[in-house]
């Protein structure tokens, strides 16, 4: 096994079947590396996870906080009580409908929309996760939280009683694309559950230079481990970002808070900056408040 790296990020892709957590449990014991991800996947769902290694798992919050662009399938006229094809069948009413009617439905989700969260997920309500709940046959009130839809874009419909549309939607994190998929088919008179979901991007990291866990395997065995690896500036490269001079990078790498003036640099309010030292190595993210640039994550 190769020595595990200390800091960066793994761009896998997540096979279907596998849960979020299996595969950063395969991960970390492939690897001997700690190891967290950024932005749950379900186990029906395939494409990007982002798993942090290391010392990059405390930047974790900071990839998972960029938006995500999701491909779907979704069944329309079909509800199910997971709101994916894993669910049991609640209902079942015909909804013929027309491209220009779903295209016409879609432009009213982009934006700023309220989304209540499924009972099949991760989000916790008194204490225990909601999918927990579920299983318990427990169903229990949840509020509509803010969320934003960038792009709704439809790729495919296949006309019939019980179409099946493929979309391609880009959102905030906190996003739930079942929901989406489910909110659609309301504003269009029924209901719909997802047949297939594929995460194709977050932030500018991309499906495409993913790898596949077969590929991660190989790389830990023939000590190339470090070329799939991901620099953490460049998974955080949607965030702003400072350089500074070798004597403001050193005060930031003992986790030193930067006056603005001597930063030098326009930096919005209360938003996370990437820090970079001259040479373009991360020092961490640091945040400005009451005109001082103060230290979140200190990577240096």
């Amino acid at each position: 096994m190769s020595e595990a790296p200390t800091a960066g990020f793994l761009l896998v892709d997540k096979p279907g079947g596998w849960t979020s957590h299996d595969v950063v449990a395969k991960i970390r014991a492939s690897t001997g590396a700690k190891a967290g991800h950024a932005g749950t996947l379900d186990p029906m769902a395939t494409g990007l996870l982002v798993v942090g290694l290391g010392r990059s798992t405390r930047l974790i919050r900071f990839v998972q906080g960029q938006a995500k662009e999701y491909v779907a399938r979704a069944r329309l006229g079909v509800a199910t009580d997971s709101l994916d094809a894993d669910g049991a069948i609640l209902s079942r009413s015909p909804l013929p409908v027309d491209e220009a009617a779903v295209r016409g439905a879609m432009e009213r989700f982009v934006g700023d929309i309220m989304q209540i969260p499924p009972m099949v997920s991760a989000k916790k309500v008194g204490g225990k996760r909601l999918y927990a709940l579920a299983r318990e046959g427990v169903e229990v009130e949840r509020s509509p939280r803010p969320v934003t839809v960038y792009e709704f874009e439809l790729l495919d419909l296949a006309p019939c009683d019980y179409p099946e549309i493929e979309f391609r939607a880009v959102v905030s994190t906190g996003t739930y694309i079942r929901t989406l998929a489910d909110d659609l088919a309301q504003a269009l008179g029924g209901h719909a559950h997802l047949t297939s979901l594929r995460r194709t991007r977050i932030g500018a990291l991309r499906v495409d230079a993913a790898s596949t866990l077969e590929a991660i395997e190989e790389a830990v065995s023939a000590g190339t481990l470090d070329e799939l690896v991901v620099a953490p500036a460049d998974a955080l490269s949607p965030m702003p970002r400072i350089v500074v001079t070798e004597e403001l990078a050193a005060a930031a790498a003992h986790g030193v808070a930067l006056p603005l003036p001597a930063v030098g640099a326009e930096v919005p309010d209360d938003a996370p900056i990437t820090l970079l030292d001259p040479s373009g190595a991360m020092l961490g993210v640091f945040r400005s408040r009451g005109g001082v640039l103060r230290p979140e994550v200190v990577t240096a």
